[in-house]
């Protein structure tokens, strides 16, 4: 049988599921079997596995590849500026409201989100810091990189791609660098949503978007409940335009515009 023919099972799939549920609180969907299916499949082919089983016994006793396998099967879609609205009410609404801002990019996968909100407050000539994070220790590395495929350049503003992206040459030709000054304000971390983390400090913004649609129920108010303790008073918390925060009143929030909740106490 070529390793191309094989099939993940729906028992397979099920172990993988609670595995990474347990590791991350992440509930994998039956929707999901194909996606895993897929992005696990490189992993069987470079241990010359024949199985799925024998790659979930594999990553149980390999605590590498087990890190190795939460970080494929965790990697999201993004680009930069996603969902052009929530950066707009930044610019416009939180921006003239403020000296200074801290931001917080809780789910920044390889950065883009993470690099826009930069843009924008390096732009206004606020002071500002911002730190993103992600539970994906190989995403957080290509956010402190801060090196993108050219093509994701379209999404960005003319007056911004001169003044903040540097075309690449040579062997990094076709790619772009995002400009190291404004990592002078920035920091990126692997962060566990799941965990409350004091040592963060207080925010003003907090990035929370296309986090909530991977959770169940008890899990996303356990992590809203986490984000927001690290949320001024008065800060605002944004979700992605296709999330919803059932119950808002019990987390001491109020809705302020589509997606965009602001901390009332």
């Amino acid at each position: 049988m070529k390793k191309s023919d094989i099939e993940l099972s729906d028992k397979e799939f099920e172990l993988f599921q609670k595995m990474v549920f347990k590791e991350i609180g992440i509930s994998l969907g039956n929707t999901k079997k194909f996606l895993v299916k897929n992005r696990l499949y490189k992993q069987l082919v470079s241990f010359n596995l024949n199985s799925y089983s024998d790659y979930y016994r594999l990553v149980q006793i390999n605590k590498l590849e087990k890190t190795n396998m939460l970080n494929i099967i965790t990697t999201n879609e993004t680009y930069f500026f996603r969902e052009s609205s929530h950066f707009d009410f930044l610019e416009e609404e939180i921006l003239p409201q403020n000296k200074k801002l801290r931001v917080w990019s809780a789910a920044c996968s390889v950065g883009a989100e993470a690099y826009s909100i930069a843009m924008i407050l390096e732009n206004s000539g606020i002071k500002y810091e911002i730190i993103g994070s992600d539970i994906n220790t190989e995403v957080v590395q290509k956010a402190t990189v801060g090196l993108y495929p050219l093509k994701w350049m379209d999404k960005i503003s003319d007056d911004y791609t001169q003044k903040y992206c540097l075309r690449g040459k040579g062997k990094h030709e076709g790619w772009f660098l995002v400009d190291r000054l404004l990592l002078d304000n920035m920091k990126f971390e692997t962060r566990n949503l799941m965990q409350r983390h004091k040592d963060l400090g207080l925010f003003d913004v907090v990035f929370l978007r296309n986090v909530l649609i991977y959770f169940n129920d008890e899990t996303k108010e356990l992590i809203l409940n986490n984000v927001l303790s690290n949320l001024k008073v008065g800060g605002y918390i944004i979700i992605s335009l296709t999330e919803h925060i059932q119950d808002i009143e019990k987390y001491n929030i109020k809705k302020v515009h589509n997606s965009i909740f602001q901390k009332e106490k």
